[in-house]
């Protein structure tokens, strides 16, 4: 399909570019602290967390409200210049990367939490609040805001809505879809659109809520949220438990979900405790090392619902499906396991890892990792293969390990010849090329093992109703 409007050269976007930011300025209330198009900012703001793409921005624009968004976003209409959204920045898809001359909008000056709703466990928040800052407004109330992750330090709740973020919760409480109640959007036509209005029950035809999570800014700019709180979790305990084979995974899994409502079971292997012990930040959990390890939560406010996770650990033990394993004794511990799990993504990034977000049934995955596994090691037999993930939704992390003496450009062309049979391999389960990181521009040559080329049809027809002149995000997910 060709686009629907004519690239502009470099010299014409420029003028564009600037006749869009002096407007700003003399028409629509901008002040000078409110545009950047210095390198430096270019730089920050242009890029996300992936390193596969050279940012390119042709500059930084921070509205103050929604009606500052929409003023963009006509603006652009008007002069055929593209805008990328700009929130944390923690995806890993390339999803928030100005690569052609793009004006970045900056969410961060759209940062307060507005109007909270007591009876209806429910707060009004910008697209521009940080996750951890949502999270601590919540336990300010006695609430819980439970879509969790470990770049929940600096993530913003725009882009979270943005790719539908999952997190290490989501085994008990779901994606972030399942707690958005309403939005506040300006289509890229520029129409401000105020979305379900935070009601449980609203059987009033479409819920456009819906189209703009996971979107990632193709359809539109998110200015607003109307999130949904839970009662804080009481008495959480973790458990960590060693293991030799894959398969023992899968049975502890279902032998704690057979009686305990769990909030978490991640998991890891030992090339990622390897990383983790020479890294030094956290603690050897046993004597003896496993091929693979999981962490397990759960709430215990009762006793008797402790004495059957114990029972659970200690059948799990008989069985042999548990060669160690060890459980908080308070909430410093808990933290300490968590650890563990959380700062995997951290210490292997000195290796530039190349990663895969991919999810199937959790049927398939004990089959699935088994051949994914065969692939990597047949193709790279030198390279280190480290997984984690989220095994209690299905979603496992590959994280295969950059060698020292490879240049980063020769050892992602390495990677990528594996993808195909990667991805065909997601595409027989009938798994998702990019379980919660988004498609971006990383993925987006691999969305047809996800989806049909008659969906990506229907998606680029929903594309055209709010973004006809395709000014949203162009290039990500998938090309008109």
């Amino acid at each position: 399909m060709t686009p629907t409007t004519a690239q502009p050269t470099p010299e014409t976007n420029t003028a564009a570019v600037q006749a869009i930011l002096s407007t700003l300025i003399d028409t629509h209330e901008f002040d000078a602290s409110q545009i950047k198009t210095d390198a430096e900012s270019l730089e920050h703001w242009g890029k996300d967390w992936t390193k596969h793409f050279a940012p390119a921005a042709a500059a930084i624009v921070f509205p103050k409200t929604t009606e500052q968004v929409q003023s963009i976003v006509l603006l652009a209409n008007e002069h055929n210049v593209v805008l990328t959204p700009s929130g944390g920045r923690t995806g890993l898809s390339a999803g928030a990367v100005a690569a052609n001359g793009e004006i970045v909008v900056s969410m961060d000056k759209m940062n307060r939490i507005g109007q909270f709703y007591p009876a209806d466990r429910m707060i009004e928040i910008e697209a521009g609040v940080v996750t951890q800052q949502l999270q601590q407004f919540a336990e300010s109330k006695d609430l819980y805001y439970p879509v969790d992750f470990a770049s929940a330090g600096s993530s913003q709740i725009g882009g979270n809505i943005g790719t539908n973020a999952g997190g290490i919760k989501v085994i008990r409480y779901g994606m972030t879809r399942q707690w958005i109640m309403g939005l506040t959007v300006v289509t890229g036509k520029g129409d401000i659109l105020h979305l379900n209005r935070g009601m449980v029950k609203n059987a009033t035809g479409y819920d456009l809520r819906q189209l703009f999570i996971g979107s990632e800014g193709t359809l539109g700019f998110v200015t607003h949220a109307q999130i949904k709180l839970e009662r804080q979790p009481q008495d959480l305990n973790v458990m960590v438990l060693g293991m030799d084979s894959f398969n023992d995974v899968m049975n502890v899994l279902s032998a704690f979900q057979a009686q305990i409502d769990l909030t978490a079971f991640e998991f890891f292997d030992d090339v990622a405790i390897d990383k983790l012990m020479a890294h030094g930040q956290v603690q050897e959990p046993f004597e003896s090392r496993t091929k693979f390890y999981t962490l397990l939560e759960f709430e215990a406010p009762y006793e008797p619902i402790m004495d059957k996770a114990m029972a659970i650990f200690e059948h799990c033990m008989e069985q042999g499906w548990v060669v160690d394993g060890v459980m908080s004794q308070s909430l410093a511990q808990a933290e300490e396991l968590w650890k563990l799990r959380e700062y995997i993504s951290e210490t292997i990034s000195v290796f530039t890892p190349y990663k895969n977000d991919v999810s199937v049934l959790i049927s398939h995955v004990p089959e699935f990792i088994t051949k994914i596994d065969h692939i990597v090691s047949s193709n790279y037999p030198d390279f280190e293969v480290c997984w984690f993930g989220h095994i209690g939704d299905g979603n496992l992390h590959l994280n295969i390990l950059k060698p020292e003496n490879m240049s980063k450009d020769d050892f992602f062309a390495e990677c990528q010849i594996v993808n195909k049979h990667v991805f065909e391999t997601v595409q027989k389960y009938g798994g998702s090329v990019s379980a919660e990181h988004g498609v971006g521009m990383t993925k987006k040559p691999y969305l047809h093992y996800s989806r049909s080329e008659t969906e990506i049809d229907y998606l680029r027809e929903v594309k055209k109703v709010f973004d006809p002149n395709n000014i949203m995000n162009r290039g990500k997910i998938f090309d008109m």
